[in-house]
């Protein structure tokens, strides 16, 4: 019988379906999550609806609109919204094929009176080299925020954790990330603000949120039968299930008690090491075709991040992407196949080989 393995349909691995449907979270959850945040990266701890509003809310606190943030090339519309509904301008900074970050002498190329900030996200949880960053950021009067979303727990090269580094730190608790509740997230601000209680969270966002890992173990099950997608595509058209990115922005609200709790629980287990990266990646030629030998084999890659440089595809043309001042991240969305770290290497070892085959000359 052939297994099937779904990036797309991650959430909930962390806890289990049936654990997230079931807990129950409390008040104490909420002030306990607040309180371990806020000791862990050195600040104020805000609970929020989703990562991107958690950033909403961290650019807001230091910037002026029409500043200018600098923000990675190779990224998602998540972030690119928190900068627009602060009233900030993108910045994009083109990346390297060795950590998928920017670094110092890509920086130097962009800056100017303009550019007041520069947002950190250590791609797949790849770490950039902080310390040259950090002193390039000071000599320029940068200011940091630093993106959790794909590297809660890691270590930059200095052993500094991420996270303490910068003015803010934004947590995202959404699918497949460092810690996935589905959604949620929190900011972390280093100076004290007067901060207005965010309401709880609509009632249909909390529905959607505990039920997407019950339904998406549904859809894998159904895979032998060839209907997982449909099953997920009608799941989304009836507003069961909401897509990553559609999770919209709101800084009045926060997550919920129980995404508190389960969320208290991952971080408390985050890893000490520094070997948080959430996801494995290779640039490979002919994608498609690799996808479809993947998909016959009974891998279905077509969660991969990302799939043009500020993913989703919905929303590309949007943003206005500089993809002539970044080529290598246009290179790199339209060659990457990434693999996440939760499933066992021996799992994806048949997907390892039919990728060999197709990977670009120099990574051979």
């Amino acid at each position: 019988m052939k297994r099937h393995y779904f990036l797309g349909l991650a959430a909930g691995r962390k806890v289990g379906a049936a654990k997230q449907l079931f807990t129950i979270g409390r008040k104490k959850h909420l002030v306990a999550l607040e309180k371990a945040l806020s000791k862990r990266y050195d600040g104020t701890a805000i609970l929020c609806k989703n990562g991107r509003s958690g950033l909403a809310i961290a650019l807001g606190s230091y910037f002026e609109k029409g500043d200018g943030i600098i923000v990675n090339g190779f990224t998602c519309y998540a972030v690119v919204e928190a900068i627009e509904a602060a009233g900030c301008v993108p910045v994009y900074a083109d990346i390297t094929k060795e950590d998928l970050n920017f670094n110092v002498a890509t920086l130097k190329k962009l800056v100017d009176k303009s550019v007041k900030g520069i947002i950190i996200q250590n791609t797949l949880g790849n770490p950039v080299d902080i310390v040259e960053i950090e002193k390039f950021a000071k000599k320029n009067k940068l200011l940091i925020i630093e993106d959790l979303a794909h590297c809660a727990g890691v270590r930059y090269p200095d052993k500094r954790e991420v996270g303490t580094v910068g003015v803010a730190t934004v947590l995202s608790f959404g699918k497949d990330k460092s810690i996935d509740t589905t959604s949620g997230g929190a900011v972390v601000l280093r100076d004290a603000r007067d901060w207005t209680i965010l309401a709880s969270p609509r009632l249909c966002d909390s529905a959607r949120a505990r039920w997407y890992p019950t339904l998406a173990a549904w859809c894998r099950g159904l895979a032998r039968l060839h209907l997982c997608g449909a099953l997920m595509r009608l799941f989304v058209k009836l507003h069961f299930v909401e897509k990553s990115a559609d999770n919209k922005l709101d800084t009045s609200r926060r997550c919920t008690k129980w995404q508190a709790k389960l969320a208290l629980e991952q971080i408390k287990d985050l890893r000490r090491t520094g070997e948080g990266k959430i996801r494995d990646y290779c640039l490979v030629n002919e994608r498609d075709k690799c996808l479809k030998e993947l998909k016959k084999a009974g891998y279905h890659f077509d969660g991969f991040w990302y799939e043009r440089p500020v993913s989703p595809e919905r929303y590309y043309k949007k943003v206005n992407f500089p993809e002539k001042e970044c080529p290598v991240a246009t290179e790199v969305a339209a060659q990457i196949i990434n693999m996440p770290r939760y499933y066992p290497r021996t799992k994806l070892e048949k997907a390892r080989k039919i990728i060999k085959s197709y990977l670009v000359e120099e990574e051979k």
